[in-house]
This record gives structure tokens, sequence and C-alpha cells, in this order.
């Protein structure tokens, strides 16, 4: 089964008390089921192999309803109860999501714009922005962020799947702080490295032109610590001198041996 299968599974079996709920959720389903046909003047969905527990909840509700309504009047969807009910009939009749491990898709299909603008309108009602794109003849209520997708599962009452999914994107979160933490770590690290290649290639081509005997003391110890311990950090590197410094002040006295080396390379 996919995931959005697992999901609907879930929700066949949420059966609202209040009839004008009842009567809310088959109305998206028959309206946007794209397996209907016209019956002594009423549109009723058609049982098909791949629909097959979506045909039962429907025979769920029409036994509970006996009656017939206009199933497009607006006013049906009115009470935020009923919203809820509706979003989960669309759903429940022309909606998938994608596997969240995966990605974040969540759509319903539409007949018509008019039906996606109200079925948009009604999921803005509990505060997501869904958008609307045209697909050849049908008009798509979609949501690509986790955090509204775990919202409309709470709007249609898909509690397990919600949880199923938080856990989901609690591991991608850490998975992503981590490999943040990692490439900046790695960045340093190269960073590093490469500072420190520099160092020591300026250092022996002081020593191979003029002798590191001829810098001030003070660089030329500095330049013998840096050749001795070439994989130790700025901040280590100063507590092997004879007088111990801070990484500034290691900083400061590389920095002026390569400015030498520079110098003697242009020269």
């Amino acid at each position: 089964m996919s995931y959005a299968s697992d999901v609907k599974e879930e929700l066949y079996a949420v059966i609202d008390k209040a009839r004008h709920c009842q009567i809310a959720e088959l109305a998206a389903i028959v309206g946007l089921s794209n397996k209907t046909k016209e019956v002594d003047g009423k549109k009723v969905i058609v049982p098909e192999g791949d629909q097959d527990n979506l045909y039962k909840k429907y025979n769920v509700l029409t036994k509970k309803l006996n009656d017939y309504y206009d199933y497009d009047n607006p006013l049906i969807t009115q009470q935020t109860c009923c919203k809820r009910a509706y979003i989960r009939g669309a759903f429940l009749a022309a909606g998938t999501m994608s596997n969240p491990n995966k990605s974040y898709q969540f759509e319903i299909v539409t007949r018509d714009e008019d039906q996606a603008k109200h079925l948009k309108d009604t999921i803005k009602a509990f505060d997501i922005n869904p958008k609307i794109v045209r697909r050849k003849n049908h008009f798509v209520v979609y949501l690509k962020e986790g955090s509204e997708i775990v919202e409309i599962l709470n709007v249609m009452k898909a509690h397990k799947a919600l949880m199923d999914l938080e856990n989901v994107r609690i591991v991608k979160q850490m998975r992503s702080s981590v490999n943040r933490k990692v490439n900046c770590e790695t960045a340093n690290i190269t960073k590093m490295i490469n500072a420190s290649v520099k160092q020591i290639e300026d250092i022996e081509y002081i020593e191979k032109t003029i002798g590191l005997s001829s810098l001030p003391d003070s660089l030329a110890e500095m330049a013998t610590v840096r050749l001795e311990y070439p994989d130790t950090p700025l901040k280590d590197l100063g507590n092997y001198l004879a007088t111990p410094i801070g990484k500034s002040g290691v900083n400061h006295r590389l920095r002026r041996i390569s400015e030498i080396a520079k110098k003697l390379k242009e020269e």
C-alpha cells in the first residue's frame, strides 16, 4: 500500500456523529469523486476496485442520511466541524500525498476552478494556505510544506498519520542539523589545513632564501614551532613557545612571516 492509502485507511474509519458533518463529508465524496453517475436525477458514486473502501464509506453515510441533499450547496460547509468533514471527504475521493520520507506533497484534484477555489477557502479557514495549479482539464489544490500537511492531517482527524509524519519531520530536522554541523566542521578543518600549508610554504621559502636566523627572534621561534607542529591549531600553537602566547599573538607573528616571504618573492 502507498502512504496515501494508509492515511485514507485511517480516515475511512472516522464517522462524525453530527448529521450536518456527515452531509458535508458525503457532499465532498460525491462532488469530487471521478466515479459518479446519475440515478433517478441523483448523483451517486459507482463502486470501483481501487475505491472499494470509499464506496463502503459512501454507503455508510447514505444509509445514515437517507434523504438526498443538494451537495453543491456552499451552506453545507458553514460550520467549522463541517469544514473538517468536507476536507476529509474531498481527500478520500480525490486526494493523494507523497511518502514524507521522500518529499512533502499533499493534493486534491477538483473538477473545475470554482470547486478548487471553494476547497481552498475551506482549507484556509484553518490558517493553512494551499495553492491551486491547473493540470490539463483539472484544478489541483495542493500543499508542499511539512508543517501545513501536519495541520491538514489534524483537521481531517488523521491523528495516527499526523504522529507518523511528525516523527519523520523530527528525524529529517535532526539529520539536517547534523549535516550542517559536519559541513561547517569540514569547512573549518579545510580552511585550517590550507592556512597551515601556506604558512609552512612561506617559512620554507624564507629558510631556503635568507635563512630563519635572519628573522627577528620572536618570528624565528614561531617559524620553528610551526614547522615542528604543522597540524596544531593556532589556539594551541602558542603553548609551544618559550613564552606562551594566545591565538591572536600567534596569528600576528605568522602573518608577519608571510609578509616577509611575499616581499622576498617579489624581489
